[in-house]
């Protein structure tokens, strides 16, 4: 089949090197000059696991190819792909401009029927803006909208797009309904779904899911919240309760907030989706709000412990990203961390295998960006980590140890377990569990300007 993908964004090179994968001809267009050339080089400009290699492969088999001419891209596409961004605007409503914009484009240059989907997450009616837009110039039989949601997870988007547990396509023409049908077929052959709904429902499904998923993480940082202060842990009541079936276990454990590119922007879309039809969602408004508060806590963390000025101490942060396997920071927690840290006179010290360099693009040298995950702890005070990367998960406790000035920890993902860092020596904290100081915090060299906070410790 022949498919054109406009965007070549994280959806659009995804979805365009997948589709290749399985033996379509895919054209993916960009009005980034400089991108479509490194990608017609075989490189890819987002680090996603497993996307080189299909991509290098595809390149080579002439599967893929890119341009920047959407007239040229387009000429020979069954299906064509809007896979553009929809940043949200200042009320946290998905702006359509560029979606809308190419469907107007669109317009002036199909000369033959064309099947044009929604991939972007977009809000409920915009297949019905699309349509009335290329409607404007081109007679209706010449193309049909249809909705066809992602649910890719970064850092796992390849497995996702090749074995997805679910394809939704909301189309109300039969003749669309065909061809997408045929173009996923190769993807559910051991039986996993595709439901064909209306558009509308279609929409609504990408951001219910998101939305849904954003606030099991909420409530399970605020029942970690509440665990630290009754003295319970939270790992304990997460596998108490996941293993109701009912409930499951995905999605239930404790941090520092989500981030990225679609549970934040989604679930702010969804609340303003509800408040234009007269209605407040009020557990979507909550689900913001908590994750909002949840950004701060190990900034305040660091605080009580060495005081609100922070001025002359050193801060190792391990992990930028806003989770493991990706170089997106989007809505990072780790940048309001940083944030916070230099606003109370700390410097800072960080080390990401892949987001460094997209973190300097957007802060420069306000911090210190370390070669490895052991030159960033070199004088520091205490090691913060905010994204649990599987090369933080079993380092060398000792050397960090002997490392730091102090052997202190804050853990932002639960990366370790307490009787390791009770058996290391290490004063630490982590989200919703007990802290492990073992006699540490009274032989720190702290002194009387920055006081460590009083406070109980839930001894074994």
């Amino acid at each position: 089949m022949q498919l054109a993908i406009i965007g070549t964004g994280y959806v659009g090179l995804v979805t365009g090197t997948c589709f290749a994968e399985t033996g379509n001809n895919v054209t993916c267009i960009d009005i980034n000059e400089d991108k479509i050339a490194q990608l017609k080089e075989g490189k890819s400009p987002i680090y996603e696991p497993g996307l080189d290699v299909l991509l290098e492969r595809n390149i080579k088999e002439n599967r893929i190819q890119f341009t920047t001419n959407v007239k040229e891209g387009i000429k020979k596409a069954d299906i064509i792909f809007l896979a553009l961004p929809t940043p949200p605007g200042k009320d946290g409503s998905a702006d359509l401009q560029f979606v809308l914009d190419v469907a107007a484009q669109l317009s002036t240059l199909i000369t033959s029927y064309k099947v044009i989907v929604n991939k972007s997450t977009v809000p409920v009616g915009t297949a019905e803006k699309v349509a009335h837009v290329l409607a404007q110039k081109l007679d209706t039989s010449l193309f049909d909208v249809v909705s066809n949601p992602e649910f890719l997870r970064e850092g796992v988007a390849v497995e996702d797009f090749l074995k997805p547990d679910r394809v939704v396509v909301g189309t109300s023409s039969e003749k669309a309904k065909k061809l997408m049908d045929e173009l996923y077929q190769p993807f559910v052959r051991q039986g996993n779904p595709v439901f064909f709904m209306d558009e509308r429902s279609a929409e609504m499904t990408k951001y219910a899911g998101n939305a849904y998923l954003a606030m099991r993480i909420s409530f399970m940082n605020e029942m970690a919240n509440l665990c630290e202060k009754v003295g319970a842990d939270v790992d304990l009541v997460r596998m108490g309760i996941g293993s109701d079936n009912r409930i499951g276990k995905r999605f239930l454990f404790p941090g520092v907030g989500y981030g990225g590119s679609c549970f934040p922007k989604d679930v702010k879309a969804l609340g303003q989706i509800a408040s234009q039809h007269d209605y407040e969602f009020q557990l979507v408004n909550t689900v913001i709000n908590v994750n909002d508060r949840q950004k701060t806590i190990l900034g305040k963390k660091v605080k009580e412990f060495f005081g609100n000025d922070l001025t002359g101490r050193t801060f190792a942060i391990w992990g930028l990203a806003f989770k493991p396997e990706t170089d997106d920071i989007r809505e990072a927690p780790a940048l309001e961390l940083i944030d916070e840290l230099l606003k109370a006179g700390a410097q800072v010290k960080a080390y990401d295998p892949e987001a460094m360099a997209n973190v300097k693009s957007i802060i420069g040298d306000k911090i210190t960006y370390a070669t490895n995950q052991y030159d960033a702890i070199a004088d520091a005070d205490a090691l913060v980590i905010v994204t649990e990367w599987s090369e933080f998960r079993n380092p060398d406790f000792t050397k960090i140890s002997e490392t730091l000035k102090m052997p202190v920890i804050f853990d932002g993902r639960n990366v370790y377990t307490l009787d390791k860092m009770q058996e290391c020596g290490f004063y630490y904290e982590s989200i919703g569990r007990r802290i492990i100081h073992e006699q540490v915090r009274s032989t720190l060299p702290i002194s009387v300007e920055t006081p460590v906070r009083e406070r109980t410790i839930h001894d074994k």
